[in-house]
């Protein structure tokens, strides 16, 4: 049997107001190539389907069309929720999709056994066994037990999410012991590697786990929510896959790929990375304003869409006539049919400061979190340490209560 790992899709994330749906299409009929080429069996996606809790229909359209594609290859497919999912979209068609032997599991389940499936063969043998855990909301992890029990809502979220897996691993331990088993999740871990398009969860990620959490009893442990393909606690076979696409500047020198997993005599064979092709390049170029013309007249890139650019302009002394430069280059290259600047700014050493920016030099709002305003608004204020810690928390437990609304 072989398994494909891929995690966070994000269909319908925008970039700088540029969506980025031709990139993922193009990534879907890469995909399914891939899938009749490698003959895989089973894929997991772990999280964060779409970008947005409510995905317009353009993005639903495309998650219904690649649906459709894996339908007719006649495989089987595990999707859980991400933390940008709404689980009642996702979980809607669960019954007609269950019949297309497509799965899947929007949020925790009332049954904790419920996200426990089993993959069977040909013969209607169980050959595999998958704890399919989607993202774990706060109403999943905390009840008034474990707030008297810990200390804070940190440590209550963090031990709520070890209790799972731990309730997961003992099921399987009395249940499938002669089975390989796949554990799923849509979490951050220690020591995980981010870059700037995640959204900070449990606590801003304060609620961290360590890997230790996940039992020896799941052979493979296949996770989403951070977008850099990496190893996890240096073992091979906890992984996160990363976004099949770069969906921030910082993701621009990024490899992405997946994971094909080999299951032979009931065992998990060591993780095979399939890079992923790119389809569109980011790039960033820097320096003085005639330097930067230079190098996007002598820009050539050679991928099927058009690359997406930025821009840093670093001059000494402060000048309108620049800033109007800028802006007149930004307008040439809007609609080019090799790449677009998507993202200026503007740096004078002297003079008036960077005009492009808010609070650090070169920061734009797209790339600020709100944590990163509320923070600011706190040091203006002079609040202390201690205070700015409990607000700080206080501040994450309103923003995610937020964004369960929306979802």
């Amino acid at each position: 049997m072989k398994v494909l790992h891929t995690a966070d899709w994000h269909i319908g994330k925008v970039l700088h107001k540029y969506p980025l749906r031709d990139e993922l299409k193009l990534f879907f009929v890469w995909l399914t190539q891939l899938i009749e080429k490698e003959s895989v069996d089973l894929i997991l996606v772990s999280g964060d389907i779409f970008d947005l809790a409510n995905p317009a229909v353009k993005d639903r359209e495309l998650y219904y069309q690649f649906l459709s594609r894996l339908i007719k290859l006649d495989i089987k497919v595990v999707i859980t929720g991400g933390n940008h999912d709404a689980v009642g979209l996702l979980n809607a068609p669960q019954r007609i999709l269950d019949e297309l032997n497509i799965t899947v599991i929007g949020g925790a389940t009332g049954n904790i056994e419920d996200e426990l499936i089993e993959i069977k063969n040909k013969h209607g043998q169980t050959e595999l066994v998958i704890a399919a855990v989607p993202f774990l909301r706060d109403k999943d992890l905390r009840t008034k037990e474990n707030d008297e029990k810990y200390k804070n809502r940190t440590q209550a979220i963090r031990e709520g999410i070890k209790d799972h897996y731990s309730k997961l691993a003992e099921i399987c331990e009395n249940k499938f012991s002669d089975l390989p088993i796949i554990a799923m999740g849509h979490l951050y871990t220690k020591g995980a590697v981010t870059s700037e398009s995640e959204r900070d969860i449990h606590v801003g990620n304060a609620a961290a786990v360590e890997s230790s959490i996940f039992s020896s009893t799941f052979n493979y442990v296949a996770l989403g929510h951070i977008h850099r393909p990496q190893v996890i606690g240096k073992n091979e076979y906890i992984r996160y896959s990363g976004s099949p696409i770069a969906l921030s500047f910082s993701e621009k020198s990024d490899n992405k790929s997946l994971v094909i997993l080999d299951i032979k005599d009931g065992k998990i064979e060591e993780p095979f990375i399939v890079d992923i092709p790119k389809f569109r390049a980011l790039k960033k170029f820097s320096g003085a304003l005639e330097s930067i013309k230079e190098k996007l007249a002598a820009f050539k890139p050679d991928f099927p869409l058009p690359s997406f650019v930025e821009i840093e302009v670093i001059e000494d002394t402060f000048s309108a006539a620049i800033l109007a430069e800028v802006d007149d280059l930004v307008s040439q290259y809007i609609e080019a049919s090799d790449f677009t600047i998507l993202k200026p700014r503007t740096i004078f050493k002297e003079g008036a400061k960077d005009t492009s920016t808010l609070f650090e030099e070169g920061a734009h709002i797209e790339d600020l979190k709100p944590i990163d305003v509320f923070t600011k608004l706190m040091d203006n204020q002079l609040i202390g340490p201690e205070q700015q810690a409990m607000l700080k928390e206080a501040f994450m437990e309103v923003l995610e209560s937020s964004n369960l609304t929306e979802a």
